[in-house]
C-alpha cells in the first residue's frame, strides 16, 4: 500500500485540445526529458528520433480519454495540469523503452524504433559538450530508468522529492523511494541537464557510414527476393479458401489429420439419443440448427480450426490448447444466429466456437473460440454460448433442459422472467453481466430440468459457470431464498474471476459472529472457483455486515489462489477484518469454520478467544497477524 503522498492525484475536466497546446508550448522541454530518460544503448541519433517520438505520441492518450484527463496538481503554485499529464505521459512512455528485458519480455510501443519522425540519408546529433556533460552521461547510463526519471524530475523540473514519488507512482514505477536513494548517488549537478549536448531541439547534420548503407541494400533485395519465391511456393493450391482466405497456407500432408476437416466425417448424434444414452454431458448433445447440412461452412470451419490465418480472431480459455482436431469431432450446432453463422464442436477435450458474417465474406474475418469442457456431467453441460454481440449473450441449451428463466442475482426477491428458446434451443438474448462499469444488476439463467433447477452464469467465455451453494464437498444448486439472499451480496465479486476458465462457483456462509457494541450480526462467506483444467481455483473470503441495502457486496477479507481452503480437500477457513463500530472504535474480528477450536491475534493488536470468533479491541490501520489452533491441536494461519 503506497502512503497518500505516492498515489496519483485526481483528475479534471480538461481535454485534449488543451494537453496539444501544452506540447506545442512545452515541445523542447518535453523532448529533452524524453533524451535524458531514454537508455544511450541504441546511439545518439535514435535516441533523438525516439524522444521526438515519445512527446508526439503523448497526446494520444489525451484523444483517447477524451475530456477529464489531465490531472489537476495538487496544491496552488504547481505546472499548468495540461503541461502536467502531458509531462506524465512522456515520463511514462521512456520508463517502458527503458524497462529490463526478461525472459519472454514483449516490446511495447515505446520501445520500439518510431517510424515518424525519420530522416533519410543523414545522422542527426546534439552538439557535442564538455568533460563534464560527458561524466555525467555516463552516471546517468549506469542508473535504472526510474533512478534517471528521478534525477531528472529533481534537476530539470525542478521538483520536490514528494512530488517525484507522485510522478512516478503514476508512471506505474513499484518503488519511488529507491528510484531517488539511487538517484543521490549522482555526483554531477543538475545544472548540467540544460546544456546544448542534451538538447534534442538543436542539431547537428552528418553524413551516415556510406559504405556501410550500399552493404544493407544488397541484403535487403536478396531477403525481398527470397521472400517473392517462398510466396510463389505457399500460394500454390491447397484447399481452403485459397489465395487471401482466411486460413494459413498448409504446414503438412498428414492422412488422419486430412480426414479430420472432411465434413462428411463428422460425428453427428440423433435427436433422441440423449434419452437412452450412458452418458448424459456434451456426447449426447444431439446435432441441431439450419445449416448442419452447408457443406461448404462446414469445411470452412474445419479448415480454419486446423490452420487459423491473420484474418481470425482466436481466443481461448486458460490450459486450452488451440491445436487442431486429432479426429473427425462431433458437430453440435451449425446455423445462422443474428448476423453471423455459427459452428459448435465438442472434440471430447474441448469445445469449439466458429463464426463468420452470413454472407461468408473473408475480408470481414471470423471468430474461433476454445474452452476446455472435459470431465463434464449433466450438472455442467447444461448450456453453452451461442453468440455475443451488442444485444446481449444468448445460449444454446441441452436438450434435457424444459425451461430456461433469467433472474437477477441482485433482487432474490424479485420472480425470473422467461427466457424464449428457438425449436433448436437457441435463447434469446440477455444482458451481459460484466457490461457495465457499475454493478447494478447480474443476470443469471435457471435451467430447468427433469429433477433439477440450475444456476448458470456468464463469465466471459464459451461454458457458463455453475453457482451453487453449500458447506465444501457437498455443494447444491441454489434454490432457496435465504441462498438467494447470500449470492445477492456475492454477486458482485464473480468479476473477479471473469475469463479464468471457472467450472463452477460455490459460495459457503461458514461462519456468523455478533458484532460488539450492538452491532448486530454479521456473516462470514467463503466463495471458491473451480477451473475446468483444476489449477488456478480462487478463493475470496468476505465479511458481510449488516447493511440497508439487501444486495449490499461484502467487504473482501482475504483472497488465495491455488490454495486447498474453503475446498474439498481442505474444508476449512479463517479469514479476519478491520472493523470500525457504529460509534467510532475499531475491532479485529475474525472468524473461522468449524474445525477450529481457538482463535488468537498478534503483531500490534494481541488477544485471543476459545471458540471460532474473535473481537479485539484495535487502532485504526494495525496489520494484525491472525492464527487458529484447530480442534486436533495443529495450528494454522489466516488466508490473507
Amino acid at each position: 500500500m503506497r502512503p497518500p503522498s505516492e498515489l496519483p492525484p485526481p483528475v479534471a475536466p480538461a481535454d485534449a485540445e488543451q494537453a496539444e497546446a501544452a506540447l506545442v508550448e512545452h515541445y523542447p522541454r518535453l523532448v529533452r526529458i524524453g533524451y535524458l530518460l531514454l537508455p544511450p544503448s541504441p546511439g545518439r541519433t535514435r535516441r533523438v528520433f525516439a524522444a521526438h517520438a515519445l512527446a508526439q505520441r503523448s497526446l494520444q492518450a489525451a484523444h483517447r480519454a477524451g475530456p477529464a484527463a489531465v490531472p489537476l496538481p495538487r496544491r496552488t503554485g504547481d505546472a499548468d495540469p495540461s503541461y502536467t499529464y502531458v509531462r506524465r505521459q512522456v515520463l511514462r512512455r521512456a520508463l517502458a523503452a527503458g524497462c529490463t528485458r526478461r525472459p519472454g519480455w514483449r516490446p511495447r510501443r515505446a520501445a520500439l524504433p518510431p517510424v515518424l519522425p525519420s530522416a533519410w540519408g543523414l545522422r542527426l546529433l546534439p552538439h557535442p559538450g564538455g568533460a563534464g556533460e560527458l561524466a555525467l552521461e555516463r552516471e546517468l547510463a549506469a542508473l535504472t530508468a526510474p533512478a534517471r526519471a528521478a534525477f531528472v524530475l529533481r534537476g530539470l523540473e525542478g521538483l520536490a522529492d514528494g512530488e517525484v514519488r507522485r510522478e512516478l507512482a503514476a508512471a506505474g514505477v513499484t518503488d519511488p523511494h529507491a528510484a531517488l536513494t539511487e538517484a543521490d548517488g549522482v555526483r554531477a549537478g543538475h545544472a548540467l541537464l540544460g546544456s546544448p549536448e542534451f538538447d534534442p531541439c538543436s542539431l547537428q547534420a552528418r553524413p551516415p557510414d556510406l559504405p556501410g548503407r550500399r552493404r544493407r541494400a544488397r541484403t535487403a533485395l536478396a531477403a525481398v527476393a527470397a521472400l517473392l519465391v517462398c510466396g510463389a511456393l505457399l500460394g500454390l493450391p491447397g484447399g481452403g479458401w485459397g489465395h487471401g482466405g482466411l486460413t494459413a497456407p498448409p504446414y503438412a500432408r498428414n492422412p488422419a489429420s486430412e480426414a479430420a476437416l472432411d465434413p462428411g466425417a463428422l460425428h453427428r448424434v440423433p435427436a433422441t439419443y440423449w434419452r437412452h444414452s450412458a452418458r448424459t454431458d456434451f456426447t449426447s448433445w444431439p446435432t441441431r440448427g439450419d445449416r448442419t447440412q452447408d457443406t461448404r461452412l462446414l469445411r470452412r470451419a474445419l479448415a480454419v480450426w486446423a490452420r487459423p490465418g491473420a484474418g481470425i480472431r482466436t481466443s481461448a480459455t486458460p490450459g486450452t490448447p488451440t491445436g487442431p482436431p486429432m479426429g473427425a469431432p462431433q458437430l453440435l450446432y451449425a446455423g445462422e444466429v443474428g448476423d453471423s453463422a455459427v459452428v459448435l464442436f465438442h472434440d471430447g477435450l474441448r469445445v469449439v466456437r466458429y463464426a463468420e458474417p452470413r454472407n461468408a465474406d473473408p475480408a470481414l474475418g471470423a471468430a474461433l473460440d476454445f474452452a476446455r469442457v472435459d470431465g463434464a456431467d449433466e450438472a455442467s453441460s447444461g448450456a453453452l454460448l451461442v453468440a455475443r454481440t451488442g444485444d446481449g449473450v444468448r445460449y444454446l441449451t441441452a436438450p434435457w433442459v424444459r425451461e430456461a428463466r433469467v433472474r437477477d442475482l441482485l433482487t432474490p426477491d424479485r420472480a425470473p422472467r422467461p427466457l424464449d428458446r428457438s425449436p433448436d434451443g437457441v435463447t434469446g438474448p440477455l444482458a451481459d453481466p460484466a457490461a457495465g462499469s457499475d454493478c447494478r444488476s447480474w443476470e443469471a439463467v435457471e435451467l430447468t430440468g427433469a429433477t433439477s433447477v440450475r444456476l448458470v452464469t456468464d463469465l466471459g467465455e464459451l461454458a457458463p459457470a455453475r453457482l451453487t451453494s453449500g458447506a465444501p464437498g457437498s455443494p447444491h444448486d441454489v434454490t432457496g431464498r435465504a441462498e438467494r439472499e447470500s449470492w445477492a451480496h456475492t454477486a458482485c465479486l464473480l468479476r473477479e474471476v471473469r475469463a479464468h476458465g471457472v467450472r463452477s462457483v460455490n459460495s459457503w456462509a461458514y461462519a456468523r459472529q455478533p458484532l460488539p457494541e450492538d452491532g448486530g450480526t454479521a456473516r462470514w462467506l467463503c466463495t471458491r472457483a473451480e477451473t475446468w483444467r483444476g489449477a488456478g481455483s480462487r478463493v475470496i473470503a468476505q465479511f458481510q455486515a449488516p447493511s440497508a441495502r439487501p444486495a449490499a457486496p461484502g467487504a473482501v477479507a482475504a483472497r488465495g489462489e491455488d490454495v486447498p481452503e474453503c475446498g474439498a480437500r481442505t474444508p476449512r477457513v479463517l479469514a479476519g477484518v478491520l472493523w470500525q463500530s457504529p460509534g467510532g472504535r475499531w475491532y479485529v474480528l475474525a472468524a473461522g469454520s468449524g474445525q477450529f477450536a481457538s482463535l488468537s491475534t498478534s503483531g500490534g493488536v494481541t488477544g485471543s478467544a476459545p471458540g471460532r470468533l474473535l473481537a479485539v479491541p484495535a487502532a485504526e490501520g494495525v496489520r494484525p497477524r491472525l492464527g487458529g489452533r484447530l480442534k486436533d491441536g495443529s495450528r494454522v494461519v489466516a488466508l490473507h
